[in-house]
């Protein structure tokens, strides 16, 4: 029997800038491979090429030379348009910030994708934010605007509206970066459990330990390159805290 292809495959990938006559290296040639309903995080000092990878892997940017086999596709071929139709369809993202729309609701905000991206109709809509807001523990909060909760309460409306779509992958940029050690804890444990329910894929960009603890894979960067991947993440983790 043919074995299953990983949900995300990167090989001999490269991503090279130019500014004026200089080149910057971003990403050098890496290889790796990720599997479907896992949680993985690429650690790395700043400028090491996290945020390169996730953006390649969520399709806001193209390689430079190499393969990106994401869901099935080779995401480095596709245009302009067919990259937004992909995103839309199949990923979801998570920032540090929060990117919450601040004129709209805690219920308008995870629907506003299903409306932009997805055009659902209103019944459909009603019924997946419903869901999403009782799985995030939300619920109570639907009608308030983000000014009027807390920074926790705000990433876990992030995690809801990028899980709206019913995306196999959610990709994370320092999620827990704005967040007290507590919450930040909290939110973490929430994305475990979407990924439980949900079968999704979590890919994260971080420098949080905790992060790395939650991790079944931990990929570490530096100056562009790759490292073979941990499968103890708990135990680098726990470490860090020694």
């Amino acid at each position: 029997m043919k074995a299953a292809m990983p949900l995300i495959r990167a090989e001999r990938l490269v991503k090279t800038y130019r500014t004026g006559e200089v080149e910057v290296h971003a990403v050098r040639g890496v290889d790796f491979a990720i599997e479907s309903k896992s949680f993985v995080v690429f650690v790395g000092p700043s400028g090491s090429g996290k945020t390169t990878l996730l953006n390649m892997i969520g399709c806001l940017d193209h390689p430079t030379s190499g393969k990106l086999t994401v869901i099935d596709t080779d995401v480095g071929q596709l245009g302009r348009r067919a990259a937004a139709n992909f995103r839309g369809e199949h990923i979801g993202f998570v920032f540090q910030d929060f990117n919450l729309i601040p004129v709209l609701t805690v219920y308008e905000n995870i629907e506003y994708p299903l409306i932009m991206v997805q055009d659902w109709p209103e019944k459909k809509r009603r019924e997946q934010v419903m869901r999403l807001l009782e799985a995030v523990g939300m619920s109570g909060q639907a009608g308030k605007r983000p000014d009027q909760i807390s920074g926790g309460q705000k990433q876990r409306v992030a995690v809801a509206r990028a899980l709206a779509t019913n995306a196999q992958l959610v990709l994370a940029d320092e999620p827990t970066a704005n967040l007290d050690h507590d919450t930040a804890y909290r939110v973490i444990e929430l994305m475990k459990k979407m990924r439980d329910e949900f079968g999704t894929t979590f890919v994260f960009s971080t420098h949080d330990p905790k992060i790395m603890g939650a991790a079944e894979v931990v990929f570490t960067l530096e100056d562009g390159g790759i490292s073979k991947p941990s499968e103890k993440a708990l135990e680098k983790a726990e470490a860090v805290h020694a």
